[in-house]
């Protein structure tokens, strides 16, 4: 088994994957339900790595593998699960992003909507990358459980990340739950230090998937995961679209709060905001 034969199987998977989304989400009239996909989407790539590349060995011979794979599977659940929650609370209604480029891509949306479902379907099976080269990789890694040094450390890592991620997102909706709350900024817990905290923890996962296969031959690859993320995080479809839509809905409010905290990484405030 080599990557390129994991990587054809798993882009096979993910045609299929988002071509019947993108057919659901046209009956549903609702293509945010291509985040729900995206996130637990995961799941069956990271188990098709495992099971691709098992050639008879028993997975207790095999910890590392097994280990991140449960570890991409857990997260994978959480957050499409979160995100089912939030998409299923608000249906038929779409998220704002995907109507407003329904308005923008007028007649086009459907073939335009169909590129986008299958460029994030490829993202997929690029940001899966850690788990491949831990599963090709069938050396004996030894350390701790015999999941070596790095992968204990990128498996603190990512515990890290999966907790603060889910203390933001409860945090959030516990705020934007009370109706007194309505049209204000959340600035409780750790949305006092970053105003994205999720995406931030969001992204220490990934570091801590790169981290868990740095112990493999060709771990280094792995690290264009959290590259990649932390580009679209900070710089694409993450923080500038969300920070966008929230100066558009509260205005000055969220102004002075961009002023006074750090965008992505927490950090203290500024006691005196500029003007």
């Amino acid at each position: 088994m080599t990557f390129l034969t994991l990587a054809a199987a798993a882009l096979a998977f993910v045609l299929v994957e988002m071509t019947l989304t993108w057919m659901a989400a046209r009956r549903l009239r609702n293509f945010g339900i291509v985040d729900v996909v995206w996130s637990l989407g995961f799941a069956p790539i990271a188990l098709l790595f495992l099971l691709l590349t098992h050639g008879g060995q028993a997975l207790a011979d095999r910890p590392a593998a097994v280990v991140l794979v449960a570890m991409m599977v857990a997260w994978s659940l959480r957050l499409g699960g979160h995100l089912f929650v939030r998409v299923r609370a608000h249906h038929p209604v779409e998220d704002v992003r995907y109507a407003r480029l329904r308005a923008e891509w007028g007649a086009g949306t459907d073939a335009r909507m169909y590129r986008f479902f299958l460029l994030q379907g490829a993202l997929q099976v690029v940001l899966a990358w850690p788990v491949a080269w831990v599963c090709l990789d069938a050396s004996p890694r030894g350390g701790p459980a015999g999941l070596g040094w790095s992968g204990v450390a990128g498996l603190v890592l990512w515990a890290v990340g999966i907790a603060g991620e889910a203390v933001a997102d409860r945090q959030l909706a516990s705020f934007r739950g009370q109706p007194s709350n309505r049209g204000q900024v959340c600035e409780a817990g750790l949305w006092r230090w970053s105003r994205h905290p999720n995406y931030f923890f969001e992204w220490l996962v990934w570091v801590g998937y790169a981290l868990f296969a740095g112990g493999s031959a060709w771990g280094w690859a792995a690290w264009l995961s959290p590259a990649l993320m932390y580009h679209f995080l900070v710089n694409v479809t993450g923080i500038p679209m969300t920070e966008a839509l929230s100066v558009e809905s509260k205005g000055d409010a969220y102004r002075r709060y961009q002023r006074s905290t750090s965008a992505f990484f927490p950090w203290p405030r500024k006691t005196t905001p500029a003007p």
